[in-house]
């Protein structure tokens, strides 16, 4: 019995001595180094009685180790549960509680604050650090580099990934093989790479981008990353001349542009730029363009689809769109109310069927029941509509429409009108509670450090372009807007703090 995801993300490449990591001091871990380490530690879990389907829940930092122990999940058919390493004991403890994790491997500076998880009934507490060290490291350094890849379907569990949580408690996105594999091999044919490829890799690596994008696209085509810890301007700007293709968030991009040493020279041997993970403004793909000659592939994708669309790599890249549904992809815009298609170019929420797409929330039948049609078709909570000729627009989230006097209002429509207009460098349009509305539009505006905003000249241009009950009802200048760790922006924290600014508490 084959293991699917092994065999075609390491197993085929696993004998090579070729890089497959350069490391931040300049170290080079070779595609069979890497897989010795992974053989290794897939012994130590096999020894500590994890069986195949169990799940490992991982909160490190990033590293080399950190992606082998990714490597000795798949090899073992262990349940990778990556973990944000910002999460706090209480939400780890949820994690661990709810996913049944077996095992939680950890920094070594945290376990004396997880101490009390590794208590938990069947809880094994192990640790890694980014050099190396560590319990778990410790244990596989007797161990052979040889391990015998255990057998897995395609419909077995590969992973599984934990949602942010913003509208109630957090659920277990359940991902199977056959759900990373099929998207992983699209995205390399569609991206056209290859083992030629150095992708500078700046992402984390607990989330689908870093690691079920990134990494797995990079795997599949036997190329190698320089694999920094974390997003630094210095460090990309440094090795970006030593790398083929780049895979950021929009503020990676936003950061780049105002870096004085960001020009077309150092990304002449650049081959592609792409953005996810939260919506990038058509300026910055302008700014881009005009500055190094390269136009940024926007995509888009979720935690319980992986990708969904892509801009083409051949063609247009369109900016303010998100491209077109994927092959193998079916993508379809429904009214929310009855689930009926909606004429074309019309907004309605977007659902996704294909090969990518979860088999369902752990332990949440009826979450699961609610968002994963009978016939495949996915909910995504997202808003959109597709051009006639086929481009996908994404609008907002379906929590984050607006809902005013019985209108419906997208706040991604008014966010483009302030985008435009001089000193905003970006927005953030949000619904807040009315008296008299239910709810009323209110517009936050981060401004250009280059140019103050009149705020009044802001209000008229979006009374000239939108219909009056899309007005913003009020403009506020902030510093900045909260983010979560991908860069999407936290409009769950804006509606909390600015809720009772009509309605008072």
């Amino acid at each position: 019995m084959s293991n699917p995801l092994y065999d075609q993300l390491f197993g085929k490449h696993g004998g090579q001595t070729t890089p497959f990591l350069v490391l931040e001091d300049g170290a080079v871990v070779t595609h069979a180094d890497f897989l010795d380490v992974a053989a290794r530690f897939a012994h130590v879990l096999t020894r500590a009685e994890m069986s195949p389907g169990d799940r490992l829940a991982a909160q490190v930092e990033k590293s080399s180790w950190a992606l082998a122990l990714y490597a000795a999940c798949v090899q073992s058919g262990i349940v990778f549960l990556p973990l944000n390493t910002a999460y706090t004991v209480d939400e780890l403890t949820y994690f661990i509680e709810d996913s049944g994790a077996r095992t939680l491997v950890c920094d070594a500076s945290r376990k004396g604050a997880l101490a009390a998880i590794g208590d938990l009934p069947g809880v094994r507490l192990e640790t890694l650090n980014p050099d190396g060290s560590g319990s778990l490291a410790d244990q596989a350094e007797s161990m052979p580099t040889d391990y015998p890849t255990i057998g897995r379907e395609e419909s077995d569990l590969a992973a599984l990934l934990y949602t942010s949580g913003t509208t109630g408690r957090s659920k277990g996105a359940m991902l199977t093989q056959g759900n990373l594999l099929s998207n992983t091999l699209i995205l390399a044919e569609s991206w056209r790479f290859d083992a030629r490829d150095v992708l500078l890799h700046v992402l984390p690596i607990f989330h689908t981008h870093g690691l079920f994008v990134a990494t797995n696209v990079t795997l599949v085509a036997g190329g190698s990353m320089i694999f920094l810890p974390r997003f630094d301007l210095d460090q990309v700007i440094a090795r970006l001349p030593d790398a083929t293709t780049l895979m950021g968030v929009p503020t990676l991009y936003t950061r780049l542009l105002d870096a004085p040493g960001f020009t077309a020279d150092l990304t002449r041997d650049m081959r592609l730029f792409i953005s996810g993970s939260a919506p990038l403004l058509a300026e910055t793909h302008a700014r881009f363009e005009k500055r190094t000659g390269h136009r940024i592939l926007e995509r888009y994708g979720m935690t319980e689809t992986n990708m969904n669309t892509s801009n083409p790599y051949d063609g247009e890249r369109r900016a303010g769109t998100v491209g077109f549904p994927l092959p193998g992809v079916e993508l379809r815009i429904t009214d929310p109310a009855t689930g009926e298609d909606v004429a074309a170019g019309n907004v309605g929420q977007i659902e996704v069927r294909g090969p990518n797409v979860f088999k369902g929330y752990w332990q949440m039948p009826e979450k699961t029941a609610a968002e994963l049609r009978p016939n495949g078709f996915f909910i995504t909570g997202d808003i959109g509509r597709v051009e006639e000729d086929g481009y996908v627009h994404i609008v907002g989230r379906n929590k984050d429409v607006i809902i005013s006097g019985g209108y419906n209002i997208y706040p991604k429509e008014i966010e483009l009108v302030l985008d435009e207009q001089p000193g905003v460098l970006e927005s953030a349009v949000i619904g807040v509670p009315h008296a008299d509305f239910g709810e009323t539009v209110l517009g936050l505006i981060v401004p250009d450090p280059d140019v103050d905003p009149d705020l009044e000249t802001i209000a008229g241009a979006a009374a000239a372009s939108l219909a009056r009950f899309k007005h913003p009802r009020k403009l506020l200048v902030v510093d900045e807007l909260p983010r979560n760790t991908m860069g999407k922006v936290q409009k769950n924290l804006l509606r909390e703090k600015y809720k009772s600014l009509f309605v008072p508490a």
